[in-house]
């Protein structure tokens, strides 16, 4: 029997191995870091001192210690250190302190998911055993039996929530939560980068009914935001709260020595530049890795992925009954099956674990020795995320991040700086979102009235309330406007979505056990949910069998297919109006609205892994019109380009330029579209437009005028030192070898440089 490797004699083994060792493009070691403690602060209560010590701490880490100096001061801040570095004690402690001051002092926290919802009551409710003291914490959400929530309502010192409840479950019915919204104190909400795009504009805006409802029961919460890794922590915090915020950046927690592996599969089609799938090579990795007894999470971005890296995996164990070493975790698993496996993963018995993105926020999965990542997540918060899951108590840890062959997965590791060089996106919301705010003001009349002089947070909203009563939806009096309509509209509106006409998605997998599963805008709806589209939910493939367009209900069932589907749209666009402008040699750069007509047109079946196309349909549904914001670049035709080269390398040019948004703004691929045309109808000349998906624009294809200059030339860098020969995923999209078009879509780039400014 081969001896066990310990991380470093396997690195030492891996650099002088001729298959391994060509395929590394960069190691980069982090050294230990020690702590950096602050001792208790006098004021803070003997129980919870006591409560602490009984877990081996006798001081805080520097961050905490700042955290609860700030919200002694009466400040609302936010806290952004890494995973695993006590964050939950920069709100635990100032909450209790204030409970056990003042025992009828309340306490709000909002988590993005209900596991992590129970991970923290979990955590807290051994803190709050330890001090001795009577302090009731409660989980609420649709989980939460009848018979225990009016107890909550009436008791409960700290709920524990997400914005889901809060918006349609709590703040509707606040007359029932009187003791609560008279006495909070604080509003934690945990994990502040997740709320991006149309999500965080929600949110933003149940925060805003939060903070009325509260100000009419007479209280003034502070906020306690944590965050991972972003660029705009404080700003997002602010916008999310309309509150001013401290930032709390200093990081006390020690951490283990860390390597680093940035691992590109090897070519196996050179002409096309086509890699080995990443999948197969994280499968080998980790099976090395468990052979030699490393604990190990692998990261995969979709069920199917996980699914076939657990099956996989489990064929070194096959032999052996029961064995519960290697498992998978996602979501579709039941609750208590959860709980086993993060059990089994602090103790030790599960020596693999291979996740969805389920396990990248902060549920407690013990001491882990390594971390392997499937492809790039999309993010510098999740790719730091997932990389804090290895060597969480301080222990020498590995983390492997395996490309796959998509144009950012090349870039990051090609570019290891970038992953290690904290530098990470934007988190941008819109909460004056036109749609999303009406859907919120509607929620807020239906709360408690408006009167005439009154503001909603920071929008002006007189003519908006004369326009829902226009719509018989309010009814002014001499002193107020009161909600008229028969309808709840909490209930009607969605936080994931701004359209206020979604496709509801509906599994019948199950004929006689139909289920809703999601929904979907109508926008995103026509190339996602068209018949034969296979549609992903929590990582678990579905076809769409039928879609009823005038019902707004996409029927769908259960498949297990190696490909996915792709839809072709023919756009039409429209200026409405233009409010800011950069010009350049070549052309002018502008920010405005816009009307996208969208019509859909063809569908294709692209194989995984390869990227074949192995089969196409027609997809018949009316065009659809968006109102939405547009960034446009318009410029003057190159001399000598005739159109049909021209559309080509736009075409490649809008593949790279697409592709590479996520590395400025925390954001998904569908929320922005690069559409190239090679004569617009506004101004007639050649123009890239980059436009919001969403009715009304959530602010990213405004937050890219500001960033094109930076966007361009990182676009460029990559298109030029891609080793490809002709164009390839990695680059500007597969091309036809015989008409060279990467040579022009560089040419291309060159020009697009905007380099004076206008107003």
């Amino acid at each position: 029997m081969l001896e066990k490797q310990s991380i470093h004699q396997l690195l030492d083994a891996w650099k002088v191995d001729e298959n391994r060792f060509p395929q590394i493009e960069h190691i980069h070691t982090t050294e230990e870091k020690e702590a950096i403690y602050a001792p208790f602060p006098e004021t803070m209560h003997s129980s919870i001192q006591k409560a602490l010590k009984s877990r081996g701490v006798n001081q805080l880490y520097i961050h905490q210690r700042l955290a609860f100096d700030s919200a002694s001061s009466g400040k609302s801040y936010t806290t952004i250190t890494p995973t695993a570095s006590g964050k939950s004690l920069c709100y635990h402690l100032p909450v209790l302190q204030s409970i056990m001051e003042d025992p009828t002092s309340r306490a709000i926290y909002l988590f993005p998911t209900k596991a992590l919802a129970q991970d923290q009551k979990s955590d807290l409710n051994n803190l709050i055993e330890a001090t001795g003291e009577e302090i009731l914490s409660y989980t609420y959400d649709g989980d939460t039996a009848p018979g225990i929530r009016q107890k909550i309502r009436k008791s409960g010192h700290i709920v524990l929530t997400n914005p889901d409840m809060l918006h349609s479950g709590i703040l509707p019915h606040h007359t029932k939560w009187v003791t609560l919204f008279e006495n909070l104190k604080y509003i934690v909400i945990d994990e502040i980068h997740t709320y991006k795009g149309v999500f965080g504009s929600h949110v933003a805006h149940v925060i805003r009914r939060l903070k009325r409802i509260c100000a009419y029961y007479g209280s003034n919460p502070q906020f306690i935001c944590t965050s991972a890794t972003i660029k705009n922590p404080k700003e997002l915090a602010e916008n999310l709260t309309n509150t001013p915020h401290e930032l709390i950046n200093q990081n006390g927690a020690p951490a283990g020595r860390k390597h680093f592996i940035f691992y590109n599969p090897p070519i196996v089609h050179p002409v096309f530049n086509v890699r080995r799938s990443a999948v197969l090579e994280v499968r080998d990795l980790a099976q090395e890795l468990y052979v030699n007894g490393i604990q190990t999470i692998v990261f995969a971005k979709s069920r199917v992925r996980v699914e076939m890296l657990v099956t996989y995996l489990q064929s070194l164990v096959s032999k052996k009954i029961n064995d519960q070493t290697i498992r998978g975790y996602r979501g579709g698993y039941l609750p208590s099956e959860r709980r086993t496996i993060e059990k089994g993963l602090r103790e030790g018995v599960i020596r693999t674990v291979v996740s969805t993105n389920a396990l990248e926020l902060g549920v407690d999965i013990g001491q882990l020795q390594a971390c392997i990542m499937t492809g790039y997540p999309g993010n510098i918060a999740s790719a730091w995320q997932q990389a804090g899951r290895a060597g969480r108590r301080q222990d020498e840890a590995l983390i492997i991040y395996v490309a796959g062959s998509t144009a950012l997965d090349q870039y990051v590791v090609k570019h290891p700086e970038y992953f290690l060089g904290q530098s990470p996106e934007e988190v941008r919301i819109h909460p004056d979102n036109m749609i999303i705010l009406m859907d919120h003001l509607k929620c807020a009349s239906f709360e408690l009235p408006f009167s005439p002089a009154d503001m909603y947070a920071e929008f002006s909203i007189q003519e908006l309330l004369a326009f829902l009563e226009s719509e018989g939806v309010l009814l002014k009096t001499s002193e107020k406007w009161h909600w008229m309509s028969d309808s709840f509209p909490a209930s009607n509106i969605s936080l994931r979505s701004a359209s206020q006409e979604n496709v509801i998605i509906i599994d019948q997998s199950i004929p006689t056990k139909t289920r809703v599963i999601g929904e979907m805008d109508q926008y995103s709806a026509m190339t996602l949910l068209h018949e034969e589209a296979i549609y992903l939910h929590q990582g678990t493939q579905f076809q769409v069998e039928i879609l009823d367009w005038e019902e707004k209900k996409a029927f769908v069932r259960e498949v297990d297919v190696d490909y996915f589907t792709d839809a072709n749209i023919a756009i039409e666009l429209k200026v409405l109006s233009e409010d800011r402008a950069k010009e350049a040699d070549i052309g002018i750069l502008r920010f405005g609205d816009i009307i996208v007509l969208a019509q859909p047109t063809i569908f294709k079946k692209i194989k995984f892994d390869t990227h074949d196309n192995i089969g196409s349909g027609q997809i018949h549904l009316p065009p659809i019109e968006l109102h939405t914001s547009s960034t446009w670049f318009s410029f003057d035709k190159p001399d000598g380009w005739k159109d049909t080269l021209l559309s080509d390398a736009m075409t490649g040019v809008s593949y790279a330029l697409h592709a590479f948004i996520p590395l400025f703004i925390h954001c998904d691929a569908k929320d922005i579209h690069v559409v190239p045309q090679v004569k617009s109808i506004h101004g007639e000349k050649p123009t890239f437009y980059m436009y919001d998906s969403y009715p009304g624009g959530i602010g990213l294809s405004e937050r890219m005028f500001d960033l094109w200059n930076e966007l361009v030339p990182k676009v460029t860098v990559q298109v030029e030192s891609c080793s490809c020969m002709h164009g390839c995923p990695a680059c500007i999209g597969a091309q036809d070898a015989e008409l060279n078009l990467k040579e022009e879509v560089i040419k291309l780039l060159h020009l697009l440089q905007v380099d004076r400014h206008v107003v």
